[in-house]
């Protein structure tokens, strides 16, 4: 009878970003934990792909090799609300809305606070 496909992997190593080689299944597990969290905070799918490769080697062997790809959803990209004007350029502000005047005020110095007897 066949071996589940985890126990099947488990002498298959995969190389990380850093240069180490790790079980295809720890980095796998590990790029599937980033998934989730990008998925969860995007509110957007996403995919992750084990391709597992496999052919004949020297003596009877087989040279397996694993590649693990994670596509993260992605959020909105950054945009500006701006206002058209006539002239075919861009404001910053509504040029329909009147501007109030605002003025500083400075704040005055805290006072105790007197206490009354009942």
């Amino acid at each position: 009878m066949a071996k589940p496909l985890n126990e099947n992997l488990q002498a298959v190593r995969i190389e990380t970003d850093e240069g180490d080689l790790i079980p295809v299944m720890d980095f796998a597990g590990a790029k599937f934990a980033d998934l989730i969290s990008a998925v969860t905070a995007h509110n957007k799918a996403g995919t992750l792909t084990l391709k597992i490769g496999i052919k004949p080697s020297t003596a009877g062997t087989l040279a397996v090799k694993a590649e693990c790809n994670v596509t993260k959803p992605k959020g909105l990209p950054a945009e500006s609300l701006l206002w058209p004007t006539p002239e075919g350029n861009l404001l910053a502000e509504d040029p329909r809305q009147t501007k109030l005047e605002l003025k500083h005020v400075t704040a005055e110095p805290a006072r105790e606070l007197k206490t009354v007897n009942a």
